[in-house]
């Protein structure tokens, strides 16, 4: 029997692409093994910052060490950085014998097979960003039991300045809502409580068919799928959301109450430099209707700091609105450049050290706003799925509310999967805590 490790970096889209790979190679009879037994180590890459890759190239290296005394294990390294620079990896580490874009990944399994016989490097490119080999596997093997990602877009047409996503993922592409409605049909038969919608921009969903079924209507069937408990989403572009999806969300108490929806500046200026499409004005006006019509929503959104030109005006206008639309959560990056986007080849490119400075001071307004918000959440009841150990603490299990709030509670394993009322009694800047009513 050949033995796999399979390890994923970057976000949740690469974590669906790896339970499917997973779940396809125990199909073939393989065994998934610590990555220091395996045969074949898997790695899912992310290529959305610098560091991302460079975190990647340093276990290649490491593995590498190893196959040249022993001529195992193989690496096959697909997803965005195999895209990116996996000709290169190639040719500097003898360890990688598979190199597969994201949207090759249905030879993958088989070709997996064969480098563990020692064949020849495979290298599967995504050469046409609009071509697709996707791997038709439900995810049913996953980490986590009762709950589970379904990708229903591929790739991105926005072409933000700075982002290397429309270069390694491809073209705009939404799956068919049959093979959608399958996958969750299969996925809720066995035991998943909460799926979660995934695609870089899901509100673009459909836009490509032209046949007026859109993202909305595939949430309204998605969440009719009896079974199923929870619906989430992610992630949101405010240029396509639609009023529609309010609607939807309004009509079905059991898509949860939280939306992502990225800023990435409050500076106009900076908006148009970085090809977003919107005005701060007319985010503010979408984050005033988002509300209107879900009161208890919760917001979350990405901003980015030091882009190219940003200047300590561009960064206060950043500032101010995170001061005024009190976010949830924030995540926040520096500006890493990209090669072969626009942002990498602008003129103004800001210090590290200036990036660095703006991200903490961003990232201290956030813990303080983030705590003032959770803060009011003490005394209020919830429910929550429980899904996981808590990451301190013994005798100790979390959960996340309908709102995405994080809530830890004691418990043990035998909680998981289990919807629990609970009553919160004590809030920090990232997670709340709580007792069983």
């Amino acid at each position: 029997m050949h033995k796999f490790s399979i390890r994923v970096f970057g976000c949740q889209m690469n974590s669906y692409d790896g339970d499917r790979l997973r779940t396809a190679l125990l199909h073939q009879k393989w065994e998934e093994v610590p990555d220091g037994e395996a045969d074949v180590v898997i790695l899912v890459t992310c290529s959305i910052r610098e560091k991302a890759e460079q975190k990647v190239a340093s276990e290649i290296g490491r593995y590498d060490a190893v196959y040249k005394r022993k001529k195992s294990p193989a690496v096959a390294l697909v997803g965005c950085m195999a895209q990116r620079i996996g000709r290169e990896m190639a040719k500097k580490f003898s360890c990688v014998r598979l190199v597969s874009g994201p949207r090759h990944l249905g030879l993958v399994p088989q070709a997996v097979t064969e480098i563990s016989s020692g064949t020849q490097p495979r290298f599967f490119m995504d050469d046409d960003p609009r071509a697709l080999l996707d791997l038709e596997v439900a995810p049913t093997a996953r980490t986590n039991p009762f709950k589970a990602y379904v990708t229903i877009t591929y790739g991105c047409d926005r072409f933000c300045s700075y982002c290397i996503v429309p270069y390694v993922r491809g073209r705009l592409q939404s799956r068919a809502a049959d093979d959608i409605l399958k996958e969750t049909r299969t996925l809720i038969d066995g035991g998943v409580k909460e799926i979660t919608l995934l695609g870089q921009n899901v509100d673009a969903y459909g836009k490509d068919l032209n046949d007026g079924y859109g993202f909305a209507s595939l949430l309204r069937d998605a969440a009719n799928q009896p079974g199923l408990t929870r619906l989430r989403f992610a992630t949101s572009h405010p240029k396509d959301f639609d009023g529609d999806i309010l609607e939807v969300m309004r009509e079905r108490p059991d898509i949860c109450r939280a939306i992502n929806l990225p800023v990435q500046s409050g500076s106009d200026r900076i908006l148009r430099e970085m090809n977003r499409g919107y005005t701060s004005g007319q985010y503010l006006a979408l984050v005033d209707k988002i509300r209107g019509a879900l009161p208890d929503v919760s917001l979350t959104t990405d901003l980015i700091v030091g882009f190219p030109g940003e200047t300590d005006e561009d960064f206060r206008a950043s500032y101010d609105l995170l001061r005024e639309v009190k976010f949830d959560i924030v995540h926040t990056a520096a500006y890493s450049p990209r090669e072969g986007t626009r942002a990498a080849m602008m003129d103004g490119q800001i210090d590290n050290r200036v990036k660095a400075a703006r991200l903490n001071e961003i990232n201290a307004l956030q813990s303080q706003i983030a705590r003032t918000a959770n803060e009011e959440y003490v005394g209020a009841e919830f429910e929550i799925l429980a899904d996981g150990l808590a990451p301190r603490g013994e005798g100790k299990i979390q959960g996340r509310t309908m709102t995405d709030k994080v809530v830890i509670i004691p418990g043990c394993e035998e909680d998981f999967g289990k919807i629990i009322p609970v009553r919160i009694t004590r809030a920090s800047h990232w997670s709340l805590e709580g007792e069983r009513i």
